[in-house]
């Protein structure tokens, strides 16, 4: 795979998360709610969903969603309803961004910081579909592939904890200065736009030729 191929590859990644989507916010959220240093389980846990949908869409996956009406219906519906879930929790947030005085955000494990990360993003059909229609033009048929959707994975996986990091930077250092009413102003800032997210992914559909 030439180095061209792999800055292209890499540029679009950049474009599509840095544009808001729930992983992001969910950054945002983590890095002005725990601190950069716990905000980094879910950043991992997200980086391990690009490995899972990758390696799904090169086992053939996104091939399915995109062919099967009940399975992606299935897996968009599982989506939008977690991302509703966390939306409506942030909106219940009273917005203390202080984790030292804050008993609910010290109670909040790093497993499960991970797992929420993880689990909004391999629940997303849009994933699947965009690596299974972006991904297969990259590969050299006449090569191995599993090297290629390996080292596609790895540029993506790096690009995405690189955008990630940014937004918890910019939620911790936002911590620092806001006070409690502009914290609670920021969590219902990031849980209507996860509510947002959720009713898009809700009326998205699956393209039929």
């Amino acid at each position: 795979m030439s180095a061209i191929t792999i800055l292209a590859f890499a540029f679009v990644a950049f474009i599509g998360i840095a544009t808001p989507g729930p992983t992001v916010l969910l950054a945002l959220t983590n890095g002005s709610r725990y601190g950069i240093k716990r905000a980094l389980a879910g950043m991992v846990g997200a980086v391990l969903s690009d490995f899972v949908l990758i390696g799904a869409v090169a086992l053939g996956l996104g091939a399915l969603l995109a062919a099967s009406e009940f399975w992606f219906t299935v897996v968009k519906w599982l989506g939008a309803a977690y991302l509703a879930f966390l939306g409506i929790m942030l909106l219940r947030s009273k917005g203390t961004l202080d984790v030292a005085a804050d008993k609910d955000s010290s109670d909040v494990t790093t497993a499960a910081i991970f797992l929420k990360s993880f689990l909004v993003a391999v629940t997303n059909p849009k994933g699947y579909l965009f690596f299974s229609a972006f991904l297969p033009q990259l590969i050299d048929l006449a090569l191995p592939q599993p090297p290629q959707y390996a080292a596609l994975a790895v540029v993506f996986a790096l690009v995405d904890f690189a955008v990630m990091l940014g937004y918890a930077l910019l939620g911790s250092q936002a911590a620092r200065f806001l006070k409690h009413s502009g914290a609670v102003w920021l969590d219902r800032l990031c849980g209507g736009a996860l509510l947002a997210l959720a009713g898009s992914l809700a009326l998205y559909r699956r393209a039929t030729n």
